[in-house]
């Protein structure tokens, strides 16, 4: 029987919550556990992501997704970008501090899940997108991770800071993102390139993915308009023990959507998770 506990609260970092979703296999029997980040504009139910931890569930794996403190969402809005004060002012600090108390939650016996059927020694994290590095950097500093996969992974944040746009940020204080999807207007302020200054031994990926002790397995699609193929690559390049995975003609969602309606998952989807699946069990 498959067991699902939706939208948990805890607390996250500098005082703010996060929603959590659990889906797993109810069998007394200790399960492997698969974290899973969202990337920048993501939250844990975007599109597809359900049936991701359906599919996961099926297969024998806990299955846990989180919206970030500061992604924008909140606890009462699930779905909206509601909260872009905190948007703006979210960085790649809290989002590995984030992802650092998840895994907390689920050791220390505080998530509802029963010790019987949960394996705390054999946790894997997956990210996409911007989550591919911030899983990245995480599995380098916590070798509580067993292993990695990248889904649509950047290769180095900031990489594209420079220049006049830099010049007009740090003036203003706040650059603004358009979501594509709702067309807001989502402001980044200029904490996060301070942020991420400060922190840089920390947060640059090219070298703590130098440095990575798990097998890692990097997906992306050739056709990815987001993060181009040619940052897997990079991390292919970088990354000690890793396998890639080319989505030829693949974009940066694998023809996911939001909303998703279908009760089955896109068809290049459905090839990443059966690989996903397949490495984390290997």
């Amino acid at each position: 029987m498959i067991h699902k506990k939706t939208n948990t609260i805890i607390k996250g970092s500098a005082g703010k919550y996060m929603a959590v979703d659990i889906t797993y296999p109810s069998n007394q029997k200790a399960k492997d556990i698969i974290i899973f980040q969202h990337g920048f504009k993501g939250f844990k139910d975007w599109g597809h992501w359900h049936l991701c931890a359906d599919k996961a569930a099926d297969k024998g794996f806990i299955f846990v997704k989180f919206n970030g403190s500061f992604n924008g969402t909140t606890p009462e809005q699930l779905f909206d970008f509601a909260d872009l004060e905190a948007f703006g002012n979210n960085n790649f600090s809290i989002e590995m501090d984030d992802l650092g108390l998840i895994i907390d939650w689920l050791q220390n016996d505080q998530s509802f899940i029963p010790s019987e059927e949960k394996n705390t020694q054999n946790i894997h994290l997956i990210g996409h997108s911007r989550g591919g590095g911030i899983v990245l950097l995480k599995a380098a500093e916590d070798d509580r991770i067993k292993k990695v996969v990248t889904w649509a992974s950047v290769a180095e944040f900031g990489k594209f800071w420079s220049g006049e746009y830099m010049e007009k940020w740090k003036k203003e204080g706040v650059t603004y993102i358009l979501n594509g999807r709702t067309k807001q207007q989502m402001p980044l302020y200029w904490q996060l390139y301070e942020n991420y200054q400060t922190n840089i031994e920390r947060l640059h990926i090219p070298d703590k993915a130098k440095t990575l002790k798990q097998p890692v397995l990097i997906v992306h699609g050739t056709a990815d308009p987001a993060v181009p193929f040619d940052a897997a690559l990079q991390l292919q390049k970088l990354i000690p023990d890793n396998q890639l995975l080319k989505i030829d003609q693949g974009d940066h969602v694998f023809s996911g959507r939001h909303p998703w309606t279908s009760e089955e998952l896109p068809s290049d989807m459905e090839k990443v998770m059966q690989a996903t699946l397949d490495f984390l069990k290997t």
